[in-house]
């Protein structure tokens, strides 16, 4: 993984409250009591803490990142690269390894280091969309991902068939220039061959002398239950294949959810709106309400007011695997007025009428 400039910024052994001599399970631990805590469903207004916790494990919960991520820290921005005074070395930005990555983005420069061994694929960005009940009880599905692949007519040379490339006579084959700047030197990428090395006089007509081409592929995503829109999935090496024998990098998805006719969503926990008459507000009544499994009865008081909200425990969002606890079924009672009455309604609504106190508009009067 490419250095990040979070990483001189952030640090991710605080962030998860566990020293730099942690162990594997150490991090993992803090970070699964860390994320239960203030997971947005549980600590609302904890989306920005949750966030950073899940940078960090990101970093720190794999070995190997976590590898380069203390190896970036040890040496700082800065350092190991300008060399001492008097030391009479040439400072090169692709002998820093990553840190050169970043550095070349800094100076503005298009860097590129010379490949010392296999390179980790790179990660992947990909959207799903989920219906609203795929979203609330988990799901497995497929997303299609386009990724380059080598192309098959001309098998990744580039150049058309019975056609052959020859080496750039600009970088020699090294697919980068230098540019000698006195005290460091800045390695770049080739503008003849754009770092092949080699150019194409009969480019392929099906990848234009790229030797690579555009296809799609199906990877298989479980998607947890009760999963928010706007939430990513991490897919373990699922991303780019990496070069050589390094290992693939990881597909990042992020799920968009769709609306439910009946209920809305507020963390875990259900909304739903009832219509209940004027005479089962002021006398009470029992209502049979939806849930996303068979309907259960709710006890709605003697007087209740248009927009009470009546909790229905355990009736939400269904427990997740990572312990989090089932939200619940919020219904909002919505008192109806009709707008037509019949003379009999009418009558009735009279006869209340007369007999019914104005006191509450008596404050109205006084100002």
């Amino acid at each position: 993984m490419p250095v990040q400039r979070e990483w001189f910024e952030k640090d991710y052994y605080q962030v998860l409250g566990v020293p730099s001599t942690a162990t594997d399970k150490d991090i993992a631990r803090s970070y699964r009591k860390l994320a239960k805590q203030y997971h947005p469903d549980a600590n609302p207004g904890s989306e920005d803490r949750f966030k950073e916790i899940s940078a960090a494990h990101d970093v720190l919960g794999d070995p190997k990142t976590r590898k380069e991520y203390d190896e970036a820290r040890r040496l700082g921005p800065m350092a190991g690269g300008f060399g001492s005074p008097g030391s009479g070395g040439t400072f090169r930005m692709e002998d820093m390894g990553d840190l050169g990555d970043l550095f070349g983005g800094l100076f503005g420069g298009r860097n590129r280091r010379r490949n010392q061994g296999p390179q980790r694929g790179a990660d992947i960005e990909a959207e799903l969309h989920l219906s609203f009940n795929d979203a609330v009880r988990g799901v497995t599905t497929s997303v299609n991902v386009p990724q380059d692949t080598r192309c098959r007519t001309c098998n990744g040379s580039g150049a058309a068939p019975g056609t052959s490339t020859h080496v750039c006579d600009r970088c020699n084959g090294r697919g980068t220039t230098d540019d000698n700047q006195g005290l460091f030197s800045l390695s770049t990428v080739c503008p003849k061959c754009n770092g092949r090395g080699t150019l194409v006089a009969s480019p392929c007509a099906t990848c234009h002398g790229t030797g690579t081409e555009r296809r799609n592929r199906q990877v298989k995503v479980r998607i947890p239950a009760g999963v928010d829109a706007g939430q990513r999935i991490r897919v373990k090496g699922r991303g780019a294949p990496g070069q050589g024998m390094a290992p693939p990098g990881d597909l990042y998805v992020t799920v968009h959810v769709g609306t439910h006719e009946r209920f809305g969503r507020r963390g875990r926990n259900l909304t739903l709106t009832v219509p209940i008459t004027f005479p089962e507000a002021a006398l009470g009544t029992v209502i049979t309400v939806p849930t996303l499994d068979e309907p259960v009865k709710v006890r709605v008081a003697p007087g209740t007011a248009p927009g009470t909200v009546l909790r229905v425990r355990g009736r939400g969002i269904p427990a997740g695997k990572n312990g989090s606890k089932p939200g619940d079924l919020m219904v909002k009672v919505d008192v109806l007025v009709p707008a037509k009455l019949t003379d009999e309604q009418r009558a009735a609504v009279e006869s209340l009428a007369e007999v019914t106190d104005a006191a509450p508009r008596e404050h109205l009067e006084e100002v």
